[in-house]
C-alpha cells in the first residue's frame, strides 16, 4: 500500500518516503533486509551518546506524537522523574482503531524492525530496561511479525543483556489486547496492560509519574517512535528541513474512500488535500469531493472550500478541525452525511467503555436521534437536540472518546444542515442510494 516517488511518479520532492522508503523490497520485514538499508545503525549512534542527549536531538527535531494529539515526543520524554526509585517503562500504542485511521498496521507489517529500533533507542533515551508493544488482538498477522521481529533483535544482539558492549540492558514484550478501541487511550491501555479492564484513569498523576504498575511511563505512537531512528542518523536539522515551523518532518497520510488509488502517501506536513488527491489519481470517475475527514472519524468534518488548507497541526486546527492521525477518508456527491455519522456514532456507542455517564448515555441518545433522521422520521427540533447532546457530552467525558463522538455530528450539522432537515420527511437512502455511494457495486446487497 505504500506511495512513494518509484511508484506514482510524483516528482521526489512532492513525496518523501522514510519510513516507507524500503516497504516494497523483498521480504523488507527481515532483519537482513532492514540491515542492508542502514538498519540499527541509528541504535549503534544513539548508544555511544549520552541518553539526555538523544533526548535533546529529539526535542530539537520537533518530532510531536503521530497518534493524534501532536504533543511534543521529546518534551514527553523529558517528564519522566529521573530521581524515582522505580524502574521506567516505554509502552508503544499499537492499538490502532480509529476509523480510517490505517497507518501503523502497514507500518508494522512492512517494517517492524524499524518500530523495533525506535524503541530500542526511545528506551535508552528515558532509561527504561523494559519495553511493551501494545498490540490489537485482531491483527494476528502483525502479531505474528512482530514476534518474529522482536526474536530476530534479540539474537543479533539488539536487544537483551548488554546490548552492542554498551552495558545498557533492554527487553521488549509483544502483548496482545482483546479488541476495545477504549484501549487506544494511552490510560486504559496501561489497565489493560496490568490486567484489568480497560478503562481510562483519572489524571493527575500523569503516566509520566504514574503510569504502568504506578512507575514513570512513556506512551507514545507506533510511527512516533518509528520515526527516531532516521532522526538518530541524519540529525535534527535534516528532519526539521521538511514540514513546517511548528510541525515539522514527514509523516503518514492514510487516503480512503472515493480516490482512485487509496493507499499511505508519505509526505512532509503542511501538503494539502489537492496535492495528495493528485497524487493519488484524484477522485473516482464523476465524482466530486463533498466532505472529508482530516485526522479519522472523532475529528471535525471538512469540505471542499478546505482543499488547499496545509496538513499541519497548526493550520488544521485553525480551519477548525483536527489533524489527528492524518486519516484522510474522502467522500464524494453520492453520499449521505448523516448515515455516515450516524455509522461513526453507533461505533463509539459500541465501543464507549461504559464508564462516566456523558459518554455511555450521551451517544446511545445520540444514536436514537440520528436514526430517525436517517429514515426520515426526524422530528421537529431534533437537530436543536442533537446539537444540545453534544453540547452535554462535549468536554465532560472521562477520556476524548465522548468529545470524538460528537465532532462529526456538529460539524456535519454546521455544514450539511440541509440534508439534516432532509431526515424530517426523507429516508436518506432515497436521497443517497446505497448503490451509487458504494466503492465496490457487488457488495451492496438487496
Amino acid at each position: 500500500m505504500s506511495e512513494n516517488a518509484g511508484t506514482t511518479g510524483a516528482p521526489v520532492d512532492t513525496l518523501t518516503p522514510v519510513l516507507s522508503a524500503h516497504w516494497d523490497q523483498p521480504r523488507s520485514w527481515t532483519l537482513e533486509s532492514y540491515e542492508a538499508t542502514g538498519g540499527y545503525e541509528g541504535l549503534k549512534q544513539a548508544l555511544g551518546r549520552t541518553p539526555d542527549a538523544i533526548i535533546e536531538t529529539v526535542k530539537e527535531a520537533g518530532l510531536r506524537g503521530r497518534g493524534g494529539a501532536g504533543f511534543p515526543t521529546g518534551m514527553k520524554w523529558g517528564f519522566i522523574p529521573q530521581d524515582s526509585p522505580k524502574p521506567k517503562y516505554l509502552v508503544v500504542n499499537a492499538d490502532e482503531a480509529e476509523p480510517g485511521t490505517c497507518k501503523d498496521i502497514p507500518l508494522m507489517m512492512a517494517s517492524p524492525h524499524t518500530l523495533v529500533e525506535g524503541i530500542a533507542i526511545a528506551s535508552y533515551a528515558i532509561r527504561a530496561n523494559t519495553a511493551f508493544i501494545y498490540v490489537r488482538g485482531e491483527v494476528v498477522h502483525v502479531i505474528r511479525r512482530l514476534q518474529k521481529a522482536v526474536q530476530e533483535a534479540y539474537l543479533a544482539g539488539h536487544l537483551g543483556k548488554n546490548i552492542h558492549g554498551s552495558g545498557y540492558d533492554l527487553d521488549v514484550i509483544v502483548h496482545t489486547g482483546a479488541g476495545a478501541y477504549i484501549c487506544g487511550e494511552e490510560t486504559a491501555l496501561l489497565d489493560s496492560l496490568e490486567g484489568r479492564r480497560g478503562q481510562p484513569r483519572l489524571r493527575p498523576p500523569f503516566p509520566a509519574v504514574a503510569g504502568l504498575y504506578a512507575a514513570p511511563t512513556v506512551i507514545n505512537n507506533v510511527e512516533s517512535i518509528a520515526s527516531v531512528p532516521s532522526i538518530v542518523r541524519n540529525g535534527a536539522d535534516w528532519f526539521t528541513s521538511m514540514g513546517t515551523e511548528k510541525s515539522a518532518g514527514m509523516t503518514l497520510y492514510s487516503l480512503s474512500g472515493h480516490v482512485r488509488r487509496p493507499g499511505q502517501y508519505e509526505a512532509p506536513l503542511g501538503i494539502t488535500l489537492r496535492e495528495l488527491l493528485d497524487l493519488a489519481g484524484g477522485m473516482r470517475e464523476g465524482a466530486e469531493l463533498k466532505f472529508w475527514t482530516p485526522g479519522g472519524s472523532s475529528t471535525p468534518l471538512l469540505t471542499a472550500e478546505h482543499l488547499d488548507v496545509p496538513l499541519d497541526y497548526e493550520s488544521v486546527s485553525a480551519a477548525g478541525s483536527m489533524l489527528g492521525t492524518k486519516a484522510l477518508q474522502i467522500f464524494d456527491q453520492t453520499t449521505s452525511v448523516v448515515r455516515c455519522v450516524l455509522r461513526w456514532t453507533e461505533f463509539y456507542k459500541h465501543e464507549s467503555c461504559g464508564k462516566c455517564t456523558p459518554c455511555r448515555e450521551g451517544t446511545w441518545w445520540l444514536v436514537q436521534v440520528l436514526q430517525r433522521l436517517e429514515r426520515g422520521e426526524g422530528q421537529e427540533g431534533d437537530i436543536e437536540l442533537l446539537l444540545d447532546q453534544c453540547d452535554n457530552i462535549l468536554g465532560r467525558a472521562f477520556c476524548a472518546l465522548g468529545d470524538g463522538a460528537t465532532s462529526p455530528i456538529t460539524s456535519a450539522i454546521k455544514y450539511f444542515r440541509e440534508e439534516f432537515e432532509a431526515g424530517m420527511h426523507t429516508p436518506a437512502w432515497e436521497l443517497f442510494p446505497y448503490q451509487a455511494s458504494a466503492l465496490f457495486a457487488s457488495e451492496v446487497t438487496a
